[in-house]
């Protein structure tokens, strides 16, 4: 059984794409969707941050020409695309959700408030945060770092293309070792690029554990039966 009671899950809008490179797939919506409530179901309170990629990208345009403020703005619209997209299949399969924005978009979501968060996860009610942190020039790693930060989670669960993290990326190099466990410090100081320095750094500040795993874990149903397995993904702690 999983030691968390309250977990923040990160997630990349690429997990709602399913087989295709762009967009939102009704299969992908309800596997992810499943997944989450799974959790739940076990008695863990879930809070999750969506990202906006598979939608667009803000940092791409931010470097052909574009104003990174407007670039990241349009990226943070595409978060709450992706969160009404996964609410609508939370709530198909009986799932109580709600989705809080650091945007403010009143008559689509409700807006972020802390306290408000912390209310309707004791009522184990699921949560999708979007909007990134409301501001340009911060990732919605940084975001999923705050929000975990603010609602005292357990732990930070990033879902990523590989099964934890590496000294290099093994999706180029064979010889990649992987990390079981690695410490905040030790992540900053070789630049291991599976979340940005400044979620890194948070989550360090606030002693929550960073746990890196494959996002295919949440597609097929194992995420809950692996979760309490000592060698699932890698954990990042302070040593």
């Amino acid at each position: 059984m999983t030691r968390y009671k309250r977990i923040l899950l990160k997630l990349s809008g690429e997990m709602l794409a399913g087989s295709q490179k762009f967009g939102i797939t009704p299969e992908a919506c309800l596997s992810t969707a499943q997944a989450i409530k799974a959790l739940s179901t076990a008695g863990i309170q879930v809070a999750v941050v969506i990202g906006g990629g598979n939608i667009f990208r803000g940092i791409s345009l931010a470097t052909v020409g574009m104003e990174r403020t407007p670039a990241d703005q349009m990226g943070m619209l595409a978060t709450l695309i992706n969160g009404i997209a996964l609410q609508e299949s939370l709530k198909a399969i009986g799932c109580p959700t709600k989705i809080m924005s650091a945007l403010e978009c009143p008559r689509i979501v409700e807006p972020y408030k802390w306290s408000t968060a912390l209310e309707y996860l004791n009522n184990e009610t699921t949560l999708i945060f979007v909007g990134g942190t409301g501001n340009p020039y911060f990732t919605t790693d940084t975001a999923a770092a705050m929000r975990a930060s603010e609602i005292g989670a357990d732990a930070l669960l990033k879902a990523t293309k590989v099964d934890g993290i590496y000294n290099k990326d093994p999706l180029k190099y064979h010889d990649a070792v992987k990390y079981p466990t690695i410490t905040y410090s030790q992540m900053l100081a070789e630049k291991l690029e599976v979340m940005d320095a400044t979620a890194v750094a948070l989550c360090r500040s606030s002693a929550i554990p960073i746990l890196v795993f494959n996002m295919a874990t949440l597609k097929d149903g194992q995420i809950l039966t692996l979760l309490g397995q000592q060698n699932f993904g890698t954990l990042v702690t302070p040593g």
